[in-house]
């Protein structure tokens, strides 16, 4: 039975005096659904080629093997238990209709919602699967929740194993299947090109990242473009389980952090591959990482160009270097052993440092003023944040983040998995930074409504035509 007193979440709603936008909830999938709109899309023996990958992508071999096996094999602790226990929560976040009908009590007016199972698309190994299953999947998202248009939208799933294969998809959900969100993959996992030449039946084990913006096997730039053309704004949910250091028996420690790291990586390629100074217009999402490696990688960018970018980095040329009176020094002051090499000391100061013959890692930004990270970073970059992360007061320190910024934290409930106890808390814990003094009631409608809509909303002035918030959104993104 849904309770008929009012939540805290309503209570802190009915307060705010802006509509709350949840830029990252999830639905749990009834997968011998989507196995069927897969096998529309592929045939008959797609569906089982999918329902193997797919098993392979979220880990089901795992909990087959014996603790040795799962050493032996260096194999990742996966994740279980991904749903609520609560029936009612479960079956809110399985039936878009329960959502539509609880989201007052939740206290949220719009929903961007993601998959559960098809978060794991971008692990199944095979293109030609996983561009089937993304195929299937965005098909039976845009037929079970376009009744529902007025409060939530679901986002399409964009394999980005080329980027052909991505502008493919992407056109397809956009003007084929009216869907209006992206989530792509972070990144692309390729063979080793060794291996795969050495020892080809390795090409699914030794494996490397392609990080999509900078030093990729292909050329981004056009699947960045077609985004813009169709007013869609990109939002990551990669994790990087299974890479680096891994546990094989301890899940928590492969979750903890795992989100961040993975969309650091992408960020930082964006930035540094100069996408964001030839796509002025894009607006990427990095989504349920927090804010908090946001804001350390903001503070740390700034720090290394200030040392190491346009300038700078010709300020660190060991030309100016005085070799002679260097060698003074050592005559006079250095150790015995070191006074008795002074020739062989004296060459390797000839023979000068190795370098590139591009010395500015900053080159494809193009940077002259450190401001300008207001525009290639702070603008273009939102993060999903969860209700129950108290650096997401971080966001919005202008005290302490460089050049008085504060980075776009948007508000990402996640309900439908294990983290969230209760759907109807999850505004009302999002609120209590507020309660703590953390944030201030702007920052808080900053957090949960106005970043939102620029992030839809800058590269997609009618996203919100037709929902519940529409007059507010439009209101907003004309200032």
């Amino acid at each position: 039975m849904v309770s008929a007193s009012p939540s805290k979440s309503q209570e802190v709603r009915s307060r705010a005096g802006h509509p709350i936008i949840d830029s990252d909830g999830h639905f749990l999938e009834i997968m011998p659904l989507v196995v069927d709109f897969v096998g529309e899309v592929g045939g008959a023996k797609m569906k089982e080629r999918y329902r193997k990958g797919l098993d392979q992508a979220v880990g089901v071999q795992w909990h087959k093997m014996s603790q040795q096996q799962r050493d032996y094999e260096f194999v990742t602790a996966p994740g279980w238990w991904f749903e609520s226990p609560k029936t009612l929560d479960r079956v809110t976040a399985t039936i878009p209709k329960m959502l539509h009908d609880r989201m007052d009590q939740i206290g949220i007016d719009y929903a961007v919602l993601y998959p559960t199972q098809g978060l794991f698309f971008d692990r199944i190994p095979d293109p030609e699967v996983r561009q089937a299953g993304c195929r299937g999947l965005n098909a039976y998202m845009a037929q079970v929740f376009g009744p529902y248009a007025d409060r939530m939208t679901p986002a399409a799933a964009i394999p980005m194993q080329t980027p052909e294969m991505a502008i493919e998809e992407l056109e397809f959900a956009v003007k084929e299947l009216g869907l209006k969100v992206a989530m792509i993959e972070g990144r692309a996992m390729r063979p080793l090109i060794s291996v795969e030449k050495k020892f080809p039946e390795l090409r699914n084990v030794g494996r490397r990242m392609d990080v999509l913006a900078l030093d990729s096997d292909y050329d981004y730039d056009p699947f960045w473009a077609k985004c813009i053309e169709l007013n869609v704004a990109p939002g990551s949910h990669a994790a990087n389980m299974g890479w680096g250091a891994r546990s094989t028996s301890n899940y928590m420690y492969n979750h903890l952090n795992t989100f961040s790291v993975a969309h650091e990586t992408l960020a930082k390629a964006l930035f540094l591959g100069g996408v964001t100074k030839r796509f002025p217009e894009l607006r990427v999402a990095f989504l349920e990482g927090g804010v908090g490696w946001a804001c350390r990688l903001f503070s740390d960018i700034i720090g290394h160009w200030e040392k190491r970018g346009g300038r700078g980095i010709r300020d660190l040329d060991p030309k100016h270097l005085d070799v002679a009176e260097l060698m003074a020094y050592i005559s006079e002051k250095g150790e015995p052993s070191q006074r008795a090499r002074l020739e062989q000391i004296r060459e390797l100061y000839r023979a000068g440092e190795a370098a590139p013959q591009e010395i500015d890692d900053f080159s494809r930004v193009g940077m002259e003023r450190v401001e300008e990270m207001l525009d290639l970073f702070v603008k273009p970059f939102f993060f999903g944040c969860e209700a129950d992360d108290p650096m997401n007061a971080h966001a919005f320190n202008s005290k302490v983040n460089p050049l008085g910024a504060r980075l776009r934290a948007i508000f990402s409930s996640d309900i439908g998995h294990w983290d969230v106890p209760d759907i109807v808390e999850v505004v009302g814990e999002a609120y209590e930074l507020v309660e703590r003094e953390l944030l201030t009631e702007k920052d808080f409608r900053d957090f949960t409504f106005a970043n939102a809509v620029h992030f839809y909303g800058d590269m997609n002035p009618d996203f919100f035509k037709g929902s519940i918030v529409e007059q507010e959104a439009e209101r907003e993104l004309k200032g």
